[in-house]
């Protein structure tokens, strides 16, 4: 298991590819994701919010999957130390409680100003941008990143967001869960970086 535990904001759960990515590499093992259940509502509502047509039990079996697959993801008892956390908005509270209460290294957010360094240092949390979280992997773990990236490449195509494959069994590996992904900007910038080749995706 990796020792590197990371909180997962809902902003970087809600783009498909980004959390496709992200989700890839933890289950290489290059770190450990955490969450929690408010995380995760905050997240479905926001995909529902962009895609209003999607029917939102399509989006519950998606987190739920996440759930299944990553089982000691889940936060539980950070709920006593939001008061005890001063943020510019006390709605993010619970990510940075949840953040202690996992024992966590960092939160990966994209949403940096919400989190501020003289707040969270003496708490021993980084708040880190995606992109630069992703670039640190590929600096750690260069091989397994790129085969990350393009095993992803490989399996992307250009259906509706949020597509999946039926569930088949309950320990099924997140790469086994996905099927086509849609591109963001981020990730694409990532490949780039990579050297990957890609040139026929469009982004979104």
């Amino acid at each position: 298991m990796a020792h590197y535990a990371a909180v997962l904001d809902a902003c970087v759960l809600v783009p498909i590819a980004l959390a496709d990515t992200l989700l890839r590499i933890a289950e290489r093992e290059l770190y450990r994701p955490l969450w929690s259940d408010r995380i995760l509502a905050e997240a479905a509502d926001a995909v529902l919010g962009v895609h209003s047509d999607i029917p939102p039990e399509r989006v519950d079996k998606r987190f739920a999957l996440m759930h299944e697959t990553f089982e000691d993801a889940r936060v539980e008892g950070w709920e006593g130390l939001e008061t005890t956390i001063t943020l510019p908005d006390p709605d993010d509270r619970h990510v940075v409680a949840a953040a202690l209460r996992g024992r966590a290294d960092s939160i990966v957010t994209a949403n940096l100003q919400h989190y501020p360094i003289d707040t969270l240092d003496p708490l021993g949390i980084q708040v880190i941008h995606p992109d630069s979280f992703l670039l640190d992997q590929l600096d750690l773990a260069p091989r397994i990143v790129l085969d990350v990236l393009r095993e992803q490449a490989a399996n992307t195509h250009h259906p509706p967001p949020h597509a999946h494959r039926p569930r088949r069994a309950p320990r099924q590996s997140w790469r086994a869960r996905v099927r086509r992904r849609s591109w963001t900007p981020d990730l694409m910038r990532v490949i780039a970086i990579c050297d990957l080749g890609v040139t026929s995706l469009q982004t979104r």
